[in-house]
């Protein structure tokens, strides 16, 4: 994935800003965690995994 593109994109939910750890993109305020599959980051929330708090 392009690092440029991790500046811009934001978390769908609350517009946080997001981490790349591994193949996913983490949102800490919201707890959840959207997948990068061929390295295109799937940004729906319905896609988002849970994530518990002290996996973050």
């Amino acid at each position: 994935m392009d690092p440029r593109l991790l500046d811009i994109l934001v978390c769908p939910v609350c517009k946080s800003g997001l981490e790349k750890t591994g193949d996913e993109l983490i949102c800490k305020p919201c707890r959840l965690a959207y997948p990068i599959r061929d390295d295109i980051p799937v940004m729906l929330e319905d896609e988002a995994r849970a994530l518990e708090p002290e996996k973050i």
